[in-house]
């Protein structure tokens, strides 16, 4: 069995990824640190489930602190690092980058450190299918162009992604890069619109639709990014592989989706178009059948299920993350 270091563990795809590894038998030792991004009480409800879990060692420590990684040095290397941690959201990057490229260029570098430090044969590294743009083909191979990011975030995981590249050239580390779309499921960042509205429609409360509702999203199940993300942890040299979901949605269909699986009627309240948001995603992923051997699974109605049941049985704190 394998010993693994994966950051962001009290993440949302953090968590999950550990779940399903330490299910499997290895031994995890998770970083996060348990940042006020948005209500900790999420990242908390997923910790505490992982803690009672055998294999599983928590530290909390902020990757984007050098000194606090150079404590993750170990006699033996890690057979990976997996590095779920980062500053996550569009609008919320335009208002303090600085924080965005602190953990996500900063601690991608840190982390990239200890991999050549330690001799760690694999790092694999988070992204998002915002690098793409608001102009890439659809559905988007991986070779479309990234240079023209809408907001700080997807920028500081180009960036990233670059320098790891960079440490795969000049040290030898063994890099997979992993770009997500959308991903939703239970125990969400409650800023995810599958969950924020959700939340609305359950509570009667208006449903703040930026927009006309039909930008579209390729929206991946959970378990679907987790299962891909382990199977990318092989030695590939050095790939960037999109992890999407494979049926296009747009807004208004979701809110539709979700009014009957709740079985109540949105109050929808159209807002501004925001500049920062991407008008459509959805990834090619024929690399990843190819490479990994990897397709989603999980359908939208029955994902989003899982979601809705889900906020019902947690809903009595669940409801007091989402920002009013």
């Amino acid at each position: 069995m394998a010993n693994y270091l994966v950051t962001g563990a009290a993440g949302f795809i953090g968590a999950g990824l550990v779940e399903v590894l330490l299910s499997q038998g290895h031994a995890v030792t998770g970083v996060d640190n348990l940042n006020n991004a948005y209500d900790v009480r999420m990242k908390e409800f997923r910790l505490r489930r992982l803690q009672v879990l055998p294999g599983f060692t928590f530290r909390k420590l902020d990757i984007s602190r050098r000194e606090q990684v150079a404590t993750l040095a170990q006699p033996a290397p890690f057979d990976a690092v997996i590095n779920l941690a980062a500053r996550a959201g569009v609008r919320a990057s335009v208002e303090d980058p600085w924080v965005f490229y602190e953990a996500n260029v900063m601690g991608t570098l840190n982390l990239l450190e200890l991999c050549r430090q330690t001799c760690t044969p694999k790092f694999l590294t988070a992204s998002t299918a915002g690098v793409y743009g608001d102009k890439a083909p659809r559905p988007t191979p991986e070779e479309a162009d990234t240079n023209h990011p809408l907001q700080p975030y997807a920028a500081s995981k180009k960036a990233s992604e670059v320098l790891a590249h960079a440490y795969h050239r000049l040290h030898g580390i063994d890099v997979t890069v992993v770009r997500y779309f959308n991903v939703y499921g239970p125990a969400p960042r409650p800023e995810m619109v599958i969950f924020r509205f959700a939340k609305w429609i359950t509570e009667d409360q208006p449903v703040e639709l930026f927009g006309d509702g039909e930008q579209s999203r390729g929206f991946t199940y959970l378990d679907d990014i987790v299962r891909g993300t382990i199977a990318a942890l092989k030695p590939m040299g050095y790939e960037i592989i999109n992890l999407g979901g494979h049926q296009p949605l747009n807004l208004n269909e979701l809110i539709r989706i979700l009014e009957k699986r709740i079985g109540k009627k949105a109050q929808v309240k159209h807002l501004p178009p925001n500049p920062a948001d991407i008008r459509a995603s959805l990834a090619n992923v024929d690399k990843a059948r190819r490479l990994l051997g990897w397709q989603p699974e999980v359908g939208l109605e029955e994902g989003i299920g899982r979601l809705v049941d889900w906020y019902n049985t947690e809903r009595e704190w669940a409801r007091e993350t989402v920002k009013p």
